[in-house]
């Protein structure tokens, strides 16, 4: 499906995937300001999100791949700086390993590289704190607000403890473009990539953001903004 893009700027296309639960516009706001001025900053909402109206999160990471690349060849866009955090990251990352000739560097955050042993348990807690959000009126009218289509199917996706794409998430070995890795100190199952993953790819770089855990990118705006610049200004 062709999703639902916002676009600021002009210059070399940066794609930002935003998380579970929020839109191309709500998420990435901080980046979204400072990277217009020199760049195309591209703002999908993912299928189900936002203005992307789809209702069947099945096979959700395989679609959304292929939403991407009809998305990317709608608006022209080739060798594209991806950006993305926790569901946003998952989907760029089956994508770089789908079509990897449409990347031209891979930045995500907010994912787990190996399935932690007591994930059972950690599955558990984020189904109990999603059960709450579901039991609060102002959320969910919240949610109501900003996405067109039953959002809480996603919720309903992730309470198979299966659902998350731990296959995905260790697949880093093949990538012949620029990685970063960003990654909080505070969420010990995120931060063993800083060791995991360069030992699978010499391209991964790491940074470790002080002060920050899972949602980095909006809980050290300004920290994750200089690091992703120099990065890609890196890679050039």
């Amino acid at each position: 499906m062709l999703l639902h893009t916002e676009i600021y700027g002009d210059g070399e296309p940066i794609l930002f995937l935003h998380t579970g639960l929020q839109t191309g516009l709500t998420d990435f706001e901080h980046q979204r300001d400072y990277f217009k001025q020199n760049y195309k900053v591209v703002l999908p909402d993912l299928r189900g999100h936002g203005k992307s109206i789809e209702h069947n999160f099945s096979n959700y990471f395989e679609e959304s791949a292929m939403d991407l690349l009809e998305t990317i060849h709608y608006y022209n866009l080739s060798n594209v700086h991806i950006v993305g955090c926790s569901l946003g990251a998952l989907v760029a990352l089956k994508f770089a390993n789908k079509y990897p000739e449409k990347v031209k560097t891979l930045t995500i955050s907010g994912i787990m590289p190996e399935k932690p042993d007591d994930w059972i348990k950690i599955h558990n807690e984020q189904v109990e704190k999603q059960t709450q959000i579901l039991q609060n009126k102002q959320i969910v009218a919240h949610f109501d607000n900003i996405h067109a289509s039953d959002w809480k199917q996603f919720i309903y996706m992730a309470h198979n403890e299966e659902w998350y794409p731990f296959e995905e998430t260790k697949n880093v070995g093949n990538f012949n473009f620029p990685v970063l890795f960003m990654v909080g100190e505070g969420n010990k199952n995120e931060i063993n990539g800083a060791m995991i993953y360069p030992r699978r790819n010499d391209k991964i770089h790491i940074s470790i953001i002080p002060f920050a855990s899972h949602l980095v990118h909006s809980e050290q705006p300004q920290i994750y903004t200089h690091v992703l610049e120099e990065f890609i200004n890196q890679s050039k």
